[in-house]
């Protein structure tokens, strides 16, 4: 599913307007993305959580030239799933996967 997909998904449960949608879906992107810059988590109840991780400095290779490079630290994004969107994933037609 890309954006626009989402946006038409987003207005046909909700029945906002595609243009609402798209707002809608661009405001919460945009909190969850503030929220992250800050390093503060975003915690969806059952959907699961945004965060940052550091990830220390460390030695690579360049795959073209085999040649030792330094990669240095950074902040990445991570998401976890929640327990409830797991189940939903997880689930088989007929009961859940266990």
């Amino acid at each position: 599913m890309n954006k626009s997909q989402l946006i038409d998904a987003i207005a046909a449960e909700s029945g906002l307007s595609k243009k609402d949608a798209e707002a809608a879906l661009k405001a919460t992107l945009g909190a969850i993305e503030g929220a992250l810059v800050k390093n503060d988590k975003v915690v969806l109840v059952g959907f699961g959580t945004f965060k940052t991780k550091k990830l220390a400095a460390r030695s690579g290779r360049n795959p073209a030239t085999g040649a030792t490079i330094k990669i240095a630290a950074s902040t990445v994004p991570t998401f976890k799933a929640g327990k409830s969107l797991k189940d939903k994933v997880n689930a088989k037609k007929g009961g859940k996967k266990k």
